[in-house]
């Protein structure tokens, strides 16, 4: 984001088209299938039934970060993106002031910049929100995600796997993409819901069918012909709408069945490696944004050319989100605010080996 056109907290003076097209291999269906994810993530974690404990404990897991990521973590993103686009000249202290001030003054025509705000942490309060939209549901009708799934299995055979759901999605495109573009905002993002919370209770109701995951296995070939085809046909022809919205559709459902099935044919295991990298994978997506920022404004002096920069700006990235991790999960009272669940006897025995 740092080196394409489109908008960015802040740009690289070498900012330009000729990454978007690689960007657009993953762009168009990235979010969507990490809300389907979540959404059989917390299918999973419903298998016990539906309680207030359970809204409790993942408002914890998902507001507390938010929170903290809004007071902490994203300000620094904020600072530097009024000091490169509208030629703030204040300290950091004095911006702060205007952050937590609600200032409304940093405007780009009708356009002014929300403070405070969430940026890259917009996920946190949507999948918030969709979960506890989940757990009101099966509350009120607990058998409604099997019900769906078992319509789902009857409904979705062979070709029918892909094409139902493209021509859901192409309607969403075609009704609300315009009307309501993406925001994040939550308020008013009606397009985004429409994508994101139909994904997350399909994932939440797939979750409760064996058979919906292999029969993504058995297509996941096709979907990846296709999902390359239409990525190609995206960014080297560059349909008119409303012909650029079937294109989109139909690179997005093929490009989130393939990925499933490939997943399912070669990541079906379990590892030490996946259960300790998956922990870390909260605080880096919390962090890892400001840590961006940070570096590609740390490097603007010395002018180096994006194929030195780019690498280097990920290698700091990597590493500097990591070792956040590896401080945060050993500090009992920070290990809430990045998402980390409460430290057990086993863990801290495993710290005190470790050390």
């Amino acid at each position: 984001m740092y080196y394409v056109s489109w908008d960015f907290h802040v740009k690289s003076p070498y900012a330009g088209p000729g990454l978007e097209p690689w960007m657009k291999l993953t762009e168009p269906w990235r979010m969507s299938l990490l809300f389907l994810i979540s959404g059989a993530a917390t299918s999973y974690m419903m298998k016990g039934g539906t309680s207030l404990g359970l809204v409790r404990r993942r408002s914890a897991r998902l507001l507390l970060p938010l929170l903290f990521g809004m007071v902490i973590v994203v300000p620094p993103q904020s600072y530097f993106q009024v000091v490169q686009k509208f030629g703030y000249t204040g300290n950091y202290l004095d911006f702060l002031f205007l952050y937590f001030g609600h200032f409304k003054g940093f405007c780009s025509g009708v356009h002014c910049l929300i403070l405070p705000t969430w940026n890259h942490l917009w996920f946190l309060p949507y999948l918030w929100a969709y979960t506890v939209l989940l757990i009101g549901l099966l509350a009120l009708w607990p058998t409604s995600l099997q019900g769906v799934s078992l319509l789902a299995e009857v409904a979705l055979r062979g070709v029918w796997l892909m094409a139902i759901p493209i021509v859901l999605m192409l309607s969403a495109r075609l009704l609300l993409f315009e009307k309501y573009p993406s925001t994040h905002a939550f308020v008013g993002d009606w397009f985004n819901h429409a994508t994101y919370l139909s994904m997350f209770f399909v994932g939440a109701a797939f979750a409760t069918s064996k058979l919906l995951w292999t029969r993504m296995e058995s297509l996941r070939w096709f979907a990846l012909i296709h999902s390359l085809v239409f990525w190609a046909v995206l960014v080297f022809v560059r349909p008119s709408q409303p012909l650029e919205h079937a294109v989109v559709a139909i690179y997005q459902w093929s490009a989130i069945v393939a990925a499933i099935g490939f997943a399912k044919t070669h990541l079906n295991n379990d590892s030490s490696f996946r259960r300790r990298f998956t922990e870390a994978v909260f605080p880096v997506y919390i962090v890892h944004q400001t840590i961006i920022v940070l570096a590609s404004q740390a490097l603007l002096s010395f002018q180096m050319r994006p194929t030195l920069e780019g690498p280097l700006i990920i290698l700091v990235t990597f590493v500097f989100s990591y070792a956040v991790y590896e401080l945060v999960r050993r500090i009992s009272f920070l290990r809430p605010w990045f998402g980390l669940k409460p430290v057990n006897k086993e863990f801290r025995i495993n710290l005190k080996n470790e050390a």
